[in-house]
């Protein structure tokens, strides 16, 4: 049976030594035999998080489908936990389906672990999807980490103790241990004499494990029995408060405290204002966000690296992050100080400066080299948390104008990474405050874009509506990038509802002004809408003049994913020439490109298209790899139409290898798909198979197949003519990124060629063999690896080792 697997996992390298628990690795590795919904429950820096990935990482071997993990805490607001699900799993939503459909049909069937981590602030969000996901998906299993349990029926509600404590009898618990660990990663060694303070220090900090590292970090200026003097101080100042909180609960609070005030005033200041990231920062975003008259832009490095020391913030290479508990610690202060929304508007003004930067570079500028804007275009995704946490600031405080800025910038990126209708989302919520403040265009560009997110969901003639709004409304204005997207949209739109007269008028004055104004972006893109005109209306060489002139325009401009479309339109017209050796060299070159900008449902068009293609040409084994991997792909983005193509493809194919009957089979199951979808299939070809399967196999055979055919999943009847030749149908790994690597990285691989370890390594470049091991992972990471001998064999084979 065909049976699609994801890429094994996604769970991060470990940072450092994970120290004890094993008695709860092993208890919870066993509950999963039986229970389907398992929740860590805590406090805040309990060890849930570190505990949850431990126990994933055992179970990797026994989920073929996959182990995903999928981080909560820098999420706002409910509607975006779905969304968080779907962009880790690949699923895109598909026209007015809704998303949880799509997480589903990815997950149904195979057997998968899935991480939720730090649900507790969108509990009510995350119990509903996680009880719809397991009800529909059997073979599903999740586990959870929260401060507060999802109660739903299948829940399994573990509390996670504290490390344990040292007595008479075991001096060396595992909290001792995990204190002696981390204070020998601060370089400091701790003698046998002061053992008992340790064991007293490990005592009075209950165990927790982010108390213990957080005090670990601190052995470089105090003594053990020092630290345990400076905590007894905080531990009855904070214990004043609320009298009903959990004893663990006021231990940590007391830890985290103590821990701030030992900062320098500067510090704490940082350390406040680096609470409006919702996840990782590089130093660049934070000297920019950070800074004013108090806190010089250039003393933000050292302070930086300080806080990095004392554990307050983390540093993965050139990125930075605060864990959860620290961040809502750090936002309160800053609250407190009465300076949240000062540093929340510089966080919103700072991402709507540099996305309206990536902007200009990726799409508006005309003279670039395309690795350069790809590299643009990857900066500007890596904000879109950023611009999510911006988004719902400025509804909060009440900035329409800001926010709808920041949201038209946003929306090219969040289009091109698959998720076209959540700047329209966006969109609606802020045309919903005062807008008097907002110029008119504004508003009309606000409103076509809606029409966008719209038609993706299938809302035609509401996105006719506004799209022709918008168009009508701007065109006697000054053109500009965004002016050409709007009439991009009501040509899109009106395609769709057939109205190719109409669509036609807006494409060629789309077009006049596209050259006039030398957007080679519009231009590219519009006369590929003009090729798809002529196409559909039977002028094929025509067609195929427009689109040639799309591709030198695509190729002038350089964003690989118009050249991309552009080289998928050149293998569609290529195939209804009947030239289809030209259609596969086409195909074929959109595939990097798309694997380029991770756009895994573009992908599995193409390689839909590709099997078809391929069959045709006798070649089937091509054909079936083709085919298998659109169908993983397709089926891990949740796009019906793509499973439904691969499907009538391998119809084809089963009958020309001979297979009437896994012909008709396939045949039958793409019509149910298609029904269930509102789209019938083509009942001349349907008809002409079963009449040669009737005259071949005899009626009752033929709707014997038919019949059975109508109840098969897409992946049994896929498996039904894939596993024909035995071919492997388990997912494909996901496309390898084409990220350059960094100069370090490349150094670091040439050095893997001699068989060097991370010490040895370390040495050479005078840096810790733990960051020799982050190089090492981030490598893995960008080139799709999974051992350092293939980082090995790839650097010499790019003469990386020769030095």
């Amino acid at each position: 049976m065909y049976s699609p697997q994801a890429a094994n996992h996604n769970l991060p390298v470990e940072p450092n030594r994970f120290i004890g628990r094993a008695r709860d690795v092993e208890e919870l590795c066993a509950l999963f035999a039986d229970e389907r919904v398992v929740t860590l429950c805590g406090v805040g820096g309990i060890g849930k998080t570190r505990l949850a990935l431990r126990v994933a990482e055992r179970l990797v071997h026994r989920f073929p489908g996959g182990v995903r993990l999928v981080e909560l805490a820098r999420l706002a607001r409910p509607d975006l936990v779905a969304k968080e699900l779907a962009g880790v799993l690949g699923v895109r939503e598909e026209g007015a389906r809704p998303l949880v459909d799509g997480l589903i049909e990815n997950l149904r069937g195979a057997r998968t672990l899935l991480v939720l981590d730090n649900c507790e602030h969108l509990v009510e969000a995350c119990a509903e999807l996680v009880a719809r996901l397991v009800a529909s998906c059997p073979d599903l299993r999740v586990l959870v980490t929260s401060r507060e349990p999802l109660r739903i029926p299948q829940e399994l509600i573990w509390r996670v103790p504290p490390l344990d404590l040292p007595d008479a009898r075991r001096p060396d618990a595992e909290s001792v241990l995990l204190f002696m660990e981390r204070a020998t990663a601060a370089g400091i060694r701790i003698s046998l004499d002061v053992l008992p303070d340790v064991a007293d220090l490990c005592v009075a900090l209950d165990g927790l494990p982010l108390a213990l590292e957080l005090a670990a970090a601190r052995t470089k200026v105090l003594s053990p029995r020092q630290i345990i003097d400076r905590i007894g101080d905080r531990f009855t100042l904070l214990t004043s408060g609320d009298r009903t909180a959990p004893a663990r609960h006021r231990t940590l609070l007391a830890t985290v405290q103590w821990s701030h005030d030992l900062l320098e005033e500067k510090e704490k200041a940082l350390l406040h204002r680096l609470s409006v990231f919702p996840g990782d920062f590089d130093l660049a975003f934070a000297e920019q966000v950070c800074h004013d008259d108090h806190l010089r832009q250039e003393e933000i490095l050292d302070l930086l690296s300080g806080l990095v020391d004392k554990s307050l913030v983390i540093g993965e290479g050139e990125r930075f992050r605060l864990l959860a508990t620290i961040r809502q610690f750090a936002a309160e202060r800053l609250a407190e100080a009465g300076e949240g929304d000062r540093f929340a508007g510089r966080h919103l003004r700072e991402v709507l400066a540099v996305q309206a930067r990536g902007l200009r570079v990726t799409f508006e500028e005309q003279r670039m080299e395309r690795p350069d804007r790809l590299e643009a275009f990857q900066r500007a995704s890596a904000l879109l948390d950023d611009s999510r946490t911006a988004l719902d600031w400025a509804i909060r405080a009440g900035d329409a104008r800001a926010g709808i800025e920041l949201c038209l910038i946003a929306a090219a990126p969040l289009a091109v990474a698959g998720d076209e209708a959540e700047a329209a989302d966006w969109l609606v919520l802020l045309l919903a405050m005062d807008v008097s403040a907002v110029a008119a265009s504004d508003l009309l560009m606000a409103r076509s874009f809606i029409a966008y997110g719209l038609e993706a969901r299938d809302e035609l003639l509401q996105a006719r509506e506004l799209a022709l709004e918008g168009v009508e409304g701007l065109r006697a204005g000054a053109y500009h990038f965004r002016l050409g997207v709007v009439y991009a949209i009501a040509v899109r739109v009106l395609l769709r509802l057939g109205e190719r007269e109409a669509a036609g008028v807006w494409l060629e004055e789309l077009i006049d002004r596209a050259r006039a104004h030398a957007d080679r972006f519009t231009l590219a893109a519009a006369l590929l809408y003009r090729s798809t005109l002529a196409m559909a209306e039977g002028r094929l060489r025509e067609a195929r003049r427009h689109v040639e002139e799309a591709l030198r325009a695509a190729r002038e401009h350089g964003h690989p994913w118009i050249i991309a479309q552009v080289s998928l339109q050149l293998g569609v017209l290529a195939e209804a020439r009947g030239d289809l050796e030209a259609a596969l060299g086409h195909l074929a070159a959109a595939v990097p490109l798309n694997e380029e900008l991770d756009n895994r449902a573009e992908l599995a068009r193409v390689l839909s298209r590709s099997g078809r293609v391929a069959g045709q040409l006798g070649d089937f084994a091509a054909a079936r790899r083709h085919l298998a991997r659109s169908l993983a792909l397709a089926k891990g983005t949740g796009q019906r139409l793509t499973i439904a193509h691969c499907l009538s493809a391998l119809s084809v194919l089963a009958e020309k290898e001979g297979d009437l009957e896994g012909a008709v089979l396939t045949a039958a199951a793409v019509q149910r798909l298609r029904e269930s979808m509102g789209q019938p299939a083509s009942r001349v070809r349907t008809d002409e198979l079963m009449s040669r399967a009737r005259a071949k196999l005899g009626d009752g055979r033929a709707a014997a197949m038919w019949a059975k055919g109508g109840e098969l999943s897409p992946e049994e009847a896929a498996g039904r003519v894939l596993e024909q030749e035995h071919v492997s149908v388990v997912d494909p790994p996901p496309p390898r990124r084409r990220t350059v690597l960094t100069a370090r990285e490349q150094e670091i691989a040439g050095l893997l060629v001699r068989g060097l370890s991370n010490r040895a390594i370390g040495e050479e470049l005078v840096i810790s063999p733990a960051t020799v091991a982050r190089h090492i992972a981030n490598i893995m990471d960008k080139l799709g690896f999974t051992s350092r001998a293939q980082i090995a064999v790839w650097a010499a084979e790019h003469d990386l080792g020769s030095a």
